[in-house]
């Protein structure tokens, strides 16, 4: 790769997510700021200018990562273990997907490798299994607001002036990319809290005097550490922003709206000195009608909750 303003190349006309985000992790993973500054952008199909070019992705009928061409449309175009054809982003995620994540991460970047990994089997297989319209999992849909479809709607329409042309699209283009490095940004830093609160979560379990109520001092995601270590947790207690202490029951499974543990039906839509009253918490503020959250205004209080929830359920069993 040339040491001084390297080029890099992909296809002219209508743009895909594949290639929109295949740019952005490049741009990220080699600290590249803006095309023209550090780097040229080509979008061409012309053979000499892809052949000169540094790096080449979704055009030219050729892959070889050593080489840094990243093509996915010809004859043995390399496959996921499950047989998904790989896009233009695929294969550069595979390639350059752990070095862009650190470039995101706090210095050191040691959780870059299992964050890449989780990003692209939650992302870069969405992106590559819409682009080639083939999944292992069964026919594929686009969804009218996912990334893809977004990226898509940035291309100019038919009957606009800048339609055709040998530049067309190029400016749209950047802004697309523009978007999607966005959106990378922000699945990178949701997915390293995740990861970097699993260690604090689990630690404050261990240290529980019940193993049923898990207490956390701060807010961070911790119903994935609950069901990735089958935690026997049925209620979770954390600080809320604005003061209060929430009392979070826990989904039997993921993505459930339902819970392990209600909290008592006596207590379903009270606030304050109403909730106080049947519960006998004083500081308690309320609790959902559904009764899948409730809060006090201090760490004591929701704790009280807590333990007053699972001692009706017990007697609730023991009385049934």
């Amino acid at each position: 790769m040339s040491d001084l303003r390297p080029v890099l190349a992909t296809h002219s006309g209508k743009f895909h997510c594949d290639e929109v985000l295949a740019y952005a992790v490049l741009r990220l993973a080699l600290g590249l700021r803006a095309a023209g500054a550090d780097h040229s952008l080509v979008r061409t199909r012309d053979a000499a200018a892809i052949e000169a070019a540094d790096i080449v992705w979704d055009v030219g009928s050729v892959f070889d990562a050593d080489r840094n061409r990243f093509d996915h449309h010809q004859r043995g175009a390399p496959c996921r273990e499950d047989g998904t054809p790989y896009s233009a982003a695929g294969l550069v995620w595979r390639a350059y997907g752990e070095r862009a994540v650190a470039a995101l991460l706090p210095a050191g970047g040691a959780l870059a490798g299992p964050v890449a990994q989780r990003i692209d089997e939650t992302m870069i297989r969405r992106v590559d299994e819409i682009d080639n319209g083939v999944s292992a999992h069964g026919p594929v849909k686009t969804d009218t607001l996912g990334l893809s479809r977004l990226v898509e709607d940035f291309n100019p329409a038919w009957d606009a002036p800048d339609a055709n042309g040998p530049g067309a699209g190029d400016a749209q283009f950047m802004l697309a990319a523009e978007m999607v490095t966005g959106v990378l940004e922000r699945r990178v830093a949701a997915v390293h809290a995740v990861f970097a609160a699993e260690s604090e979560v689990l630690a404050a379990h261990a240290a529980g005097a019940d193993a049923r109520i898990l207490v956390l001092e701060r807010g961070m995601p911790w119903k994935n550490v609950i069901f990735n270590h089958d935690l026997p947790v049925l209620l979770a207690i954390s600080p809320a922003s604005n003061g209060n202490w929430m009392v979070d029951t826990v989904p039997p499974e993921p993505g459930s709206f339902a819970q392990r543990l209600p909290l008592p039906e006596a207590w379903a839509g009270l606030q304050n000195a109403e909730l106080a009253a049947v519960s006998g918490v004083a500081d308690a503020v309320f609790v959902h009608v559904r009764r899948f959250v409730g809060a006090a205004r201090s760490k004591a209080g929701a704790l009280a909750l807590a333990n007053i929830a699972l001692g009706v359920a017990a007697g609730a069993q023991a009385a049934g």
